[in-house]
């Protein structure tokens, strides 16, 4: 039974999307060979700008050149690589808060954000669209990967119904708004969606000063595998499916609800 090596890019995003995809291309030598999953945060094709920004004029195909300079970084590494962008919808004001997930061949599949931030004085959906409510997964390795991004976090009903299909890894990209007990909040509900589902979760958050960063790994008993502080910093991990599978023989609580 294989394991699955994860590097977490905890890194800002620019607000000109050709140095976004720029930093993309230097990213290949920092990470190690045998990496097969490679996860950058939420927004990394261009970061959100200010509180209540247009980024409607930012939004790109998902055969435009951000998911291009994706594929590139998986041909490079050998692994999948998955990172936020600004997706055009029906509404052309409203763009998806979309992840790519690619490899060497190109685009894998994608995940449209469900929960918009409306939150903490924040309007996410003024200037985004919601995606269609359906859970994205996708075999990276052999292993079963759900998708959410960010806000998602605070929403256990999604975590719950991909682990339902068979997530074994749930990851988690981001761009947490720092705050007042916005750290705490995002190790909490990262522990929490791992612990009640016995499930490895990998967030990866933009830095300060306006994300919280601490990008970090969860494993299925809620032990913390890897985290790290602020700032831009490359996280590696590994998601061991035998420790998965132990984590659910020992507390079989996904056996036994009642729901």
């Amino acid at each position: 039974m294989s394991d699955l090596r994860l590097a977490l890019v905890q890194r800002a995003a620019s607000l000109d999307p050709a140095e976004n995809r720029e930093a993309l291309g230097r990213l290949a030598d920092a990470i190690e060979p045998d990496t097969g999953l490679v996860l950058l945060p939420e927004a990394f094709q261009r970061d959100f700008g200010s509180p209540g920004s247009d980024v409607a004029e930012f939004a790109e195909p998902l055969d435009g050149p951000f998911v291009a300079a994706l594929t590139e970084l998986a041909k490079a590494t050998g692994g999948t690589v998955v990172a936020g962008m600004f997706e055009p919808s029906d509404d052309p004001a409203r763009p998806f808060n979309t992840l790519a997930v690619v490899d060497r061949d190109g685009l894998r599949t994608s995940y449209r954000k469900i929960h918009l931030y409306d939150s903490f004085g924040y309007r996410e959906s003024d200037r985004l669209s919601a995606g269609p409510v359906h859970p994205v997964l996708v075999d990276v390795a052999g292993v079963s990967v759900g998708l959410m991004t960010c806000y998602d976090l605070r929403f256990p009903e999604l975590a719950r119904e991909l682990v339902r299909r068979g997530a074994q890894l749930v990851v988690a990209p981001s761009a947490w708004v720092a705050g007042p007990g916005k750290v705490d909040h995002w190790r909490t509900l990262v522990k929490a969606r791992a612990i009640e589902n016995t499930v490895y979760v990998a967030a990866v958050g933009q830095p300060g000063p306006r994300y919280t960063g601490h990008s970090m790994v969860a494993g299925p008993a809620g032990e913390l595998v890897a985290e790290l502080a602020d700032g831009d910093h490359l996280l590696t991990a590994s998601i061991q499916l035998e420790r998965l599978e132990q984590a659910r023989a020992d507390n079989p609580s996904l056996l036994n609800r009642r729901f």
